[in-house]
């Protein structure tokens, strides 16, 4: 594992903890209707693919067990180009369909970079 891994791997586990813990309670119509909390989910999913897209450059096999890599990248690409065309029903279900999938390979593979450390 590369030495910028785990601090990459850090900030996507921040922001989708942030994401999911932040959205726990509410509905979809709530969502959409309330801008900050749409823009504080939406800079969350940019950390993410930022994170990811670093990662890319520095750890291929690790980027390659975090999840759909290319579907996040596509998706931080709408949210940051296509700001004007962001359907908010799609972010909320990436919110409920996706993420929790991202945020436990995230988790399991800092659980093996603090063994990789340790031993």
């Amino acid at each position: 594992m590369h030495a910028k891994t785990p601090k990459l791997l850090e900030d996507i586990r921040d922001a989708a903890a942030f994401v999911t813990e932040v959205v726990r309670g509410s509905s979809q119509d709530e969502y959409e209707a309330n801008r900050m909390l749409r823009q504080a989910m939406e800079r969350n999913f940019e950390i993410i693919g930022e994170a990811l897209h670093r990662l890319s450059r520095v750890d291929d096999q690790t980027v390659a067990r975090v999840g759909p890599v290319a579907e996040v990248k596509a998706f931080h690409n709408i949210l940051v180009h296509a700001y004007d065309n962001i359907d908010h029903s799609i972010v909320w279900d990436v919110i409920h369909s996706k993420l929790p999938l991202l945020l436990a390979n995230v988790e399991q593979l800092l659980a093996e970079a603090d063994e990789e450390a340790e031993s």
